[in-house]
């Protein structure tokens, strides 16, 4: 009697064990197996888990099998792939929605006007603190934000870097802290050195140099000094609110002016007209010039991420007037965010075109430090179904990172989307006559002014 049979007739032999090589008994039964008939085979009892059919191998002429070659996928396959990873990825690390209740987050109440949501401790900070319902409902009698203003004594005014992705050497800020309240600014983590937050703080705590044109006057005054652009508004806005009481950017502009120093500014107000009576005549001479800081032309969308700015069509008619007296204006498309604002590039520069502008930039999103983690909250709590997208896009274009400070990427980024949006801002500038260098300002005219008392030179 052979091994896979008995009185009863033929046995069917038990499948084998996945992955495990098969016995030599088995091998009889198999074979059987696959010569039966359909109806025989649909008699046997079927194995738990049958292992998938191979396709047949195509072959040549010789009878020899031949592997087939992959389809050729088009440029339509590899977008929708991408689309399908992204969908099945799973989503990006987003802090739950804030309450106010606990935690860093602040109720809407207390932070009305103001663009940040939170205010945890800076990042030099031994400790930090968070609100804590000790079921007294003591939050309930938290006062609102409010701003404040403190006087500091600086040193020196002249603020100067050596980085190699920006045309500038030097620059001033009278202010430290910003009301404007925009999100995005790069220069919330320097209140850290203040040991204050680089949330909230940084909007409603405010320092001011008042003795800053003195320093001015007194630092162009060295012997040593060698005149270049001086930059303004490039930390915090040198036209925001509380410039209207101190006016130490006019009085700074002033001091430029005696001196022959050429200036270039950067804002998004509309304050910068109230001194108008002194750039016109730098401008004439080559020594000044002045970008505005567009993001976008939705009033929605720039009351909430830029709540005491100037509002869109408020700095439209800024670049108008600038332009009308003559004074060099550009548009500076800052900050570009992935699938919030990119899609405005174009409206943008025709609007700014349009009311007289010159020339244009652009800066993509920068989330270095806490500004990172103050962008997320912001996002989840305004624009919570385009969270995970635009964090998304961010990423793809830093290396999977929320920000790349690497030179000449830290502005740009890389990437095809980068590369895209990059494409879209020069083909549209150069449509409008806005690309190119733009203006370069000239030192010929700096000189050292006499001071009241001062002995004339024998041989100037």
């Amino acid at each position: 009697m052979s091994p896979a049979s008995d009185s009863h007739g033929p046995r069917t032999a038990a499948p084998p064990v996945p992955g495990g090589p098969i016995a030599a008994p088995i091998a009889p039964a198999l074979k059987a197996t696959r010569t039966a008939s359909p109806k025989a085979v649909s008699a046997k009892a079927v194995p738990a888990k049958a292992a998938p059919a191979k396709a047949a191998q195509p072959k040549t002429a010789s009878g020899d099998a031949r592997i087939a070659s992959p389809p050729v996928k088009t440029r339509s396959d590899r977008i929708m792939g991408r689309l399908a990873e992204e969908r099945r990825a799973p989503p990006p690390a987003l802090p739950p929605p804030l309450d106010g209740e606990v935690g860093t987050g602040v109720e809407a109440d207390r932070r009305r006007g103001r663009g940040a949501v939170s205010n945890a401790a800076g990042r030099f900070e031994p400790a930090a603190r968070v609100l804590f319902d000790d079921g007294w409902q003591t939050l309930e009698d938290l006062p609102p934000f409010r701003t404040e203003v403190t006087e500091e004594r600086a040193r020196t005014i002249i603020t100067r870097n050596q980085s190699p992705d920006i045309a500038f050497d030097r620059s001033i800020n009278a202010y430290r802290g910003c009301e404007h309240g925009c999100i995005y600014c790069f220069a919330r983590p320097t209140h850290a050195y203040q040991g204050l937050s680089a949330g909230l703080d940084f909007e409603t705590k405010l320092f001011v140099k008042p003795d800053a044109p003195e320093l001015l006057a007194r630092e162009l005054s060295h012997p040593s000094y060698k005149p270049r652009v001086i930059a303004m508004g490039t930390n915090t806005d040198p036209y925001q609110p509380i410039e209207r009481r101190y006016e130490l950017t006019r009085r700074i502009l002033e001091v430029l002016a005696d001196f022959g120093h050429p200036v270039g500014i950067v804002t998004k107000s509309a304050l910068v007209v109230r001194d108008i009576d002194i750039l016109g005549p730098m401008a004439e001479k080559g020594l000044a010039k002045v970008a505005i800081s567009m993001t976008t032309l939705d009033p929605h969308l720039s009351r909430t991420m830029e709540p005491r700015a100037a509002s869109p069509h408020v700095r439209l008619g800024t670049i108008r007037r600038l332009a009308d007296a003559g004074i060099p204006t550009a548009v500076l498309t800052a900050p570009l965010i992935p699938a919030l604002n990119d899609m405005e590039i174009e409206r943008i520069l025709d609007a700014a075109k349009a009311a007289g502008a010159s020339e244009a930039g652009y800066v993509m999103l920068r989330l270095p430090l806490e500004i990172a983690d103050l962008f997320r909250e912001w996002l989840v709590a305004n624009f919570p179904d385009k969270a995970r997208h635009v964090l998304n896009l961010i990423r793809q274009m830093h290396g999977g990172k929320d920000y790349d400070s690497t030179f000449g990427k830290r502005g740009r980024g890389e990437g095809p989307y980068a590369w895209t949006v990059g494409r879209r801002f020069e083909i549209a500038a150069r449509r409008l006559g806005l690309a190119g260098r733009g203006l370069k300002l000239t030192t010929a005219h700096f000189r050292h002014p006499k001071q009241a008392g001062e002995q004339l030179d024998l041989f100037a």
